[in-house]
């Protein structure tokens, strides 16, 4: 079984959604820690799909 690519688009709108989780007041603490651990996950998936396509522009800059 693959592992389906996420977008970067799906990442971030999935980051926005944990994000403004966390910043409503009437959220449980156990749910807010588990948002903010899927915001991290989330994060991460972004940094580094960003990450990816900086590598992508500087190589075909060089060329």
């Amino acid at each position: 079984m693959t592992k389906s690519k996420v977008s970067f688009e799906e990442s971030l709108t999935q980051l926005e959604a944990a994000s403004e989780k966390l910043k409503r007041q009437d959220v449980p603490l156990e749910e807010a820690i588990k948002s903010y651990k899927e915001g991290l996950k989330y994060y991460e998936q972004c940094r580094k799909i960003l990450d990816e396509a900086s590598a992508q522009i500087e190589t075909l800059t060089r060329e």
